[in-house]
């Protein structure tokens, strides 16, 4: 009898590790399964991003690096006329963000994006004055006063054919004392005094501080721009760009974005 008991014993207690082994191999397998699932993200990306998005994204491409620890994002900011003409050149990219769906349109009618574009912020317009206003301008008319050094963004671009829209809409001509290629070169005109007033964005008013002024005007409200953002065709590292366009719709890339002064999509 007392072989016996001990035979049993030592049956139960094989059939137990057993299972336990079975057990530990099945969570092992699982995490394994779970690992190969969701790859560790890393290597570079690169943003051709319009140049309104500069402070915002320069701070979503820190948190960035940070979630992920072993990736980096480069930037390439400029007017979004200018970087879709690169992209559909050839220029090696992974993601786009336009400052309108017009200039996003040069790049998907010749098929270089993956997917369609989704608006993630929006672009309302301001006027930006030297510190303290001197001339007092307080409307988009009073950019037409004679004497007055005005800049512009060159039409071409988002933010020049917005300015124009406005100006259209409210009957007033404009002869600005340049033209610039992005909305940075006319708010630093401003900055640099070379220039009175510019028509910029209410983004970049906010991101130059005391640098300038900024004076609202009501005709603003019917020439806002969407941003559209898209991982492009030929991106090569798609599924880390995935992850950054991620970041950019999510709540903390929104936060990021309406503290910079852009409007919800």
């Amino acid at each position: 009898m007392l072989q016996l008991a001990g035979a049993g014993a030592a049956a139960l207690m094989a059939l137990s590790a057993c299972s336990s082994s079975s057990s530990s191999t099945s969570k092992d397998t699982s995490a394994s399964s779970g690992s190969s699932a969701s790859p560790k993200l890393s290597g570079s990306v690169t943003v051709f991003a319009a140049a309104s998005l500069k402070e915002s994204f320069t701070t979503l491409g820190q948190e960035f690096e940070k979630q992920y620890p072993g990736t980096h994002v480069n930037f390439n900011f400029g007017g979004s006329d200018t970087l879709a003409a690169s992209i559909t050149g050839g220029a090696p990219a992974d993601v786009f963000a336009a400052a309108s769906p017009k200039t996003m349109k040069i790049v998907t009618a010749k098929k270089d994006a993956a997917g369609t574009p989704a608006t993630f912020v929006r672009n309302q317009l301001e006027i930006a004055t030297v510190p303290g206003n001197p001339h007092k301008v307080a409307s988009l008319k009073d950019l037409t006063k004679s004497g007055l050094k005005v800049v512009l963004c060159d039409k071409t671009v988002p933010c020049g054919a917005a300015a124009q829209k406005a100006l259209d809409a409210s009957h007033l001509k404009l002869t600005p004392v340049s033209y610039e290629q992005d909305v940075k070169g006319a708010l630093n005109k401003v900055e640099l005094k070379e220039a009175d007033a510019a028509v910029v964005y209410k983004t970049d008013v906010h991101a130059a501080g005391d640098k300038v002024e900024g004076v609202e005007f009501p005709e603003s409200a019917k020439a806002i721009n969407d941003y559209p953002i898209v991982l492009l065709k030929n991106a090569p590292n798609a599924e880390t760009a995935k992850a950054f366009i991620a970041l950019v719709q999510s709540a903390e890339g929104q936060k990021v974005l309406s503290q910079a002064g852009f409007l919800q999509p």
